[in-house]
């Protein structure tokens, strides 16, 4: 397939759809690495033999496409799905090279967090080439969470393997998850590979089960959804009951994304809680005592809480850390939340921060972007981008 028919089901035409082999041809890692700088680094990655006795994670990252681009899953897709798993499998192990460590003792080798840290340089890579949101997201869902499957029914947080289906089924598309880990597995030497294995089509099975394969779960209604995945002891099918509390919109996106102007058109009228406005109350440039601007903007969220006032949090609330130190507090008033995700094009995004009455500099705001979590649709009651 070349590049001019390989599009969205909208007509746009994906960026490195070149890259994906067809009709029998084989994978041009060459012009991967020519198309995606960053890859060129993973062939002078090590890795741990015990999990990886195929060598540096170069070779890795070819034979997990070598087998996704053979996987009867991938074969079957749509282009999309296909250029979603593609993409999440040449991606998957992106940030390795910053994120290896070894054991000056033993010797071993690891690469702690590379599968969070990894989402983040993929998005980064795609907005910068202007990939659609919703197919972006697909694949730095997919690369945050890859490994998951291999460890579902043992994780290490003591979820349990019905919970981690269920709300990733909410995240993205469980069936491109499984072929990406399943050639994740395929493509490496290791004595643990079968068990592994074994336990992805296990995941798979159960997936199906819940009704979640290819679609989120079905739950009794959002709320039951949302207090689950937050933690709360119900069923999916028995609908939780939610106590009044505030309607809150709480905004996430880069500085100079819009949320201001979003807020005066859609939100006009009401009450505005702003870290940007407590600061300009305590007359503090940007990054000075920040500690005492989350103070104030956090009391006067909580004064509307207690009256269970509608208002609007706008804050960038760039990573999932940061927001969840606003959601916890507005899931503690028992608020309704929306999360309103707002972003632009990188040089649109840098045209608008230089125009700002700010002491942002375009540097610093690139600098932000490093910690980029897009919020996902499990973190509020709505979530709209």
């Amino acid at each position: 397939m070349n590049l001019e028919t390989r599009q969205t089901t909208k007509g746009t035409v994906l960026p490195w759809s070149d890259l994906i082999p067809t009709g029998g041809a084989s994978l041009d890692w060459a012009r991967c690495c020519e198309a995606l700088p960053a890859l060129s680094r993973l062939d002078e990655t090590v890795q741990d033999p015990i999990h990886h006795a195929e060598g540096d994670v170069g070779i890795h990252t070819r034979m997990v496409l070598t087998a996704l681009l053979n996987d009867t899953s991938f074969v079957a897709a749509p282009p999309d799905r296909q250029w979603v798993m593609f993409m999440a499998a040449l991606l998957h192990d992106v940030s390795k090279p910053d994120t290896t460590v070894i054991d000056p003792i033993t010797g071993r080798v690891g690469q702690p967090g590379h599968s969070r840290r990894g989402a983040i340089e993929a998005r980064l890579l795609m907005w910068r080439a202007g990939v659609p949101i919703e197919l972006r997201e697909a694949v730095c869902r997919i690369i945050a969470v890859h490994q998951v499957p291999f460890f579902a029914f043992n994780a290490r947080n003591g979820d349990s393997a019905e919970f981690i289906v269920r709300k990733l089924s909410w995240e993205l598309d469980l069936r491109d998850l499984v072929a990406v880990a399943r050639a994740d597995m395929m493509g490496r030497q290791c004595e643990s590979q079968a068990s592994h294995l074994a336990d992805i089509e296990l995941f798979a099975q159960l997936a199906q089960e819940e009704g979640a394969w290819g679609v989120p779960r079905p739950f009794a209604d959002r709320h039951t959804a949302i207090s689950y995945f937050r933690g709360a002891s119900v069923h999916p099918d028995h609908a939780l009951h939610q106590r009044p509390g505030s309607h809150v919109t709480l905004l996430s996106g880069p500085p100079a994304s819009g949320k201001n102007t979003w807020v005066n058109r859609h939100r006009p009228g009401l009450p505005v809680v702003s870290f940007d406005d407590a600061r300009e109350a305590l007359g503090l440039r940007y990054g000075k005592n920040e500690g005492k601007v989350a103070h104030l903007a956090i009391d006067s969220a909580k004064a509307l809480l207690r009256e269970r006032q509608p208002f609007v949090w706008n804050a960038t609330h760039l990573s999932q850390r940061i927001r969840e130190k606003s959601l916890s507090l507005l899931f503690a008033y028992d608020a309704e939340v929306e999360i309103v995700h707002l972003e632009q094009p990188p040089d649109e995004l840098l045209r608008r921060n230089k125009l700002r009455d700010t002491s942002l500099s375009n540097a610093k705001l690139m600098s932000m972007l490093q910690c980029w979590e897009v919020p996902l649709p499990t973190e509020a009651h709505r979530v709209s981008y």
